[in-house]
């Protein structure tokens, strides 16, 4: 059965909708395809390495199953992206002369490593502490020119209808007070969502402290946007739930009540925390005033607990959701909560910290697969279960597996 691409009211959903729905997805995958594939990285500044790592570990991964031509943008029919995760989705999906990604994976640690000092350029001396927080106390830490420069001259006009596969990255007007999700689907929908990338990417890293808010048009529509971790730390929700909304509004005949985790194959990934060794409690907190909250340790406080609560609260839902409904493996998720110091910072860009952070991703690879325990907030191991590299090689696997399958009905 072919599905007409068509707005409906009905919210039910079914397993055949989805299967059928792979038309719709910007007509993208073959109505033969059993799985909708979704990548989502999480927000984190400087941090952003660490999913670096992990990324270009699985792109070598399908490199060796399909070819040294295979790309992330060619398996995923959804990259969402909050904050640094933002860009990494742009860098990724972004196409070039020859339509196809203008980064691959295995570029995106050393664009990270060449511009974060750039981008959050340290004070140093014997008072650089104290210039920071009085600074940050009166404007934002960092004045965004350099990355402002950057993400025009690499994106260029390019909009979010232009990108190789369906992306999701996630802000906040700060004049509305409403998230603005920035989508395909939406962008597809609503000429003024589709919007210059360059746009999205500063809008979504505009870390309240750190980088400036940022405004702009598109047509009519005003936007003035701020920091996406504001909304969804962890956009693999958002993400979904994205998805399901087109669907909703493309099906006339929906008839089940009940959603099948079964067709979603997720990876979703952490640019790590500072947890098992924590640096406030509530004697601490109970003699702040503002300035407390603001500044304490040298880091945001209220920024962090924000962005902390909206990622575990993701990790939480998606947890139960997938194994309530028999979907473990469909679903995995790569953090580490062990960070100490600096690198638990997201602009601390030392030369220094930044190898710290590509050690940690090398070295997250070789861990073992963990959820978060919803009772402790806290990543756990598996029992028994594999390392992360031996579970992103599975996981290629089954991105291959769809995409032959696609490509054979296809043809």
């Amino acid at each position: 059965m072919t599905m007409a691409c068509h707005a409906s009211d009905d919210i039910s959903l079914t397993t055949n909708a989805i299967s059928s729905y792979s038309n719709c997805i910007r007509n993208r995958l073959s109505s033969n395809g059993k799985l909708i594939t979704m990548l989502s990285i999480d927000g984190g500044g400087i941090r952003g390495i660490i999913p670096g790592v992990i990324l270009k570990c699985l792109e070598l991964q399908l490199q060796e199953l399909d070819g040294e031509e295979a790309r992330l943008a060619d398996y995923f029919d959804v990259i969402a992206g909050t904050s640094t995760g933002g860009l990494v989705t742009t860098m990724l999906t972004t196409p070039d002369q020859n339509n196809r990604p203008l980064f691959a994976a295995k570029d995106i640690v050393p664009f990270y490593l060449n511009h974060c000092p750039k981008i959050f350029k340290q004070i140093r001396g014997p008072f650089a502490r104290m210039m920071k927080v009085l600074k940050a106390l009166v404007q934002p830490k960092y004045n965004g020119k350099y990355l402002k420069r950057l993400v025009m001259s690499i994106l260029g006009s390019t909009t979010i209808n232009n990108t190789l596969t369906n992306v999701v990255i996630p802000t906040f007007d700060i004049r509305t007070m409403q998230p603005v999700i920035f989508s395909s689907f939406q962008a597809s929908n609503d000429p003024s969502m589709d919007v210059q990338l360059s746009d999205v990417c500063l809008g979504t890293s505009a870390a309240p402290t750190y980088l400036p808010a940022h405004y702009f048009r598109n047509g009519d529509r005003e936007f003035n946007l701020i920091d996406g971790g504001m909304v969804a730390n962890n956009p693999s929700m958002v993400a979904i739930e994205e998805v399901i909304r087109e669907i909703v509004k493309t099906d006339p005949n929906f008839a089940t009540k009940s959603l099948d985790y079964g067709r979603f194959l997720m990876l979703s990934l952490g640019t790590g925390t500072e947890k098992q060794q924590p640096r406030y409690d509530a004697k601490m907190a109970a003699k702040w005033g503002v300035l407390g909250w603001l500044v304490t340790n040298g880091s945001t406080t209220l920024i962090e607990a924000f962005m902390q609560s909206s990622t575990d609260l993701v990790s939480f839902h998606e947890n139960v959701v997938f194994e309530a409904l028999n979907s473990v493996d469909n679903y995995l998720r790569i953090q580490d909560d062990t960070l100490v110091g600096d690198v638990a910072s997201t602009d601390i860009a030392t030369t220094k910290n930044l190898n710290d952070l590509v050690s940690i991703g090398k070295r997250l690879l070789d861990s073992p697969v963990s959820l978060v325990n919803s009772n402790t907030g806290l990543v756990e191991p598996i029992p028994n279960g594999s390392s992360n590299r031996e579970a992103l090689k599975r996981f290629a696997k089954q991105l291959s597996d769809e995409h032959r399958l696609r490509t054979s009905k296809n043809t």
